[in-house]
């Protein structure tokens, strides 16, 4: 409907800081219903068209009748990511089972991949709760993602950087969420909305001295991690990742 503005759905993290920095002071901010949310919560926005296009994890992918992947930006890593965890009190082949945390299902799928291709480890893998960060013992370990791992970072004896891992298993970096779209988008909207994002992740410094407010970790912190750590260029190897991730997933 001419006049009406697009539904979008970006997550809450804070690697998504340099996208929503340069969207809110883009003039496309005024055509735009720009929602954030946890990553499950933009992939079920998506799939049940709350919203025409969102950041949504992309293990997401194969439950869509149809989709478009609209930008050539994303959020990616290339080796440590330091924000998707596996957390364990024991050795990989003493652990019994993994509870997986309930905000992303690309970072929970991972897991599964690795432990059944790469590991070769079949351990139980349970729902998350709230709290269940602090059920991580015995021979109960835990995937952990998003800014909550930069307070759990080094409290553990051994923890896994599934990022890294799949790096080591793959030659390749990992894509963890797209820009997906079921429909098609007007492609002069697109067009905009790539440049805007292209803004963004060209003026990270900047994104971070004017947006930086989490008090989980300093604003030198945030910088060393969307510049090192966070890599958003969606490039031929990151396409390369994301298609052989959706084909372990179908081996699932």
């Amino acid at each position: 409907m001419k006049g009406e503005k697009i539904k979008i759905s970006i997550v809450n993290y804070t690697n998504t800081l340099p996208f929503k920095w340069a969207l809110k002071r883009s003039a496309l901010l005024n055509r735009m219903d720009l929602q954030e949310d946890i990553p499950s919560i933009c992939a079920q926005k998506l799939k049940y068209k709350q919203v025409a296009l969102a950041l949504v994890p992309v293990a997401l992918i194969p439950e869509l009748d149809t989709y478009f992947i609209v930008s050539d930006f994303c959020i990616g890593a290339t080796g440590k990511v330091d924000s998707v965890k596996l957390y364990s009190a024991v050795p990989l082949e003493a652990i019994r089972s993994v509870t997986l945390d309930y905000q992303s299902k690309s970072s929970i799928t991972l897991s599964k991949i690795l432990f059944q291709f790469f590991w070769k480890l079949s351990p139980a893998f349970l729902d998350a709760k709230p709290g269940f960060e602090l059920e991580i013992r015995a021979e109960n370990a835990a995937v952990v993602i998003g800014d909550r791992t930069f307070e759990m970072n080094g409290q553990f004896a051994y923890e896994y950087d599934l990022a890294e891992v799949w790096q080591e298993f793959t030659g390749l970096p990992f894509v963890f969420a797209a820009w997906v779209s079921t429909e098609k988008i007007d492609p002069v909207f697109i067009e905009e909305f790539n440049a805007v994002l292209r803004n963004g992740v060209s003026h990270i410094t900047q994104a971070v001295n004017e947006d930086y407010q989490t008090k989980l970790f300093s604003k030198e912190q945030t910088l060393h991690y969307l510049t090192e750590r966070i890599d958003y260029n969606l490039d031929t190897k990151k396409k390369e990742a994301l298609n052989l991730f959706l084909h372990y997933i179908s081996l699932l």
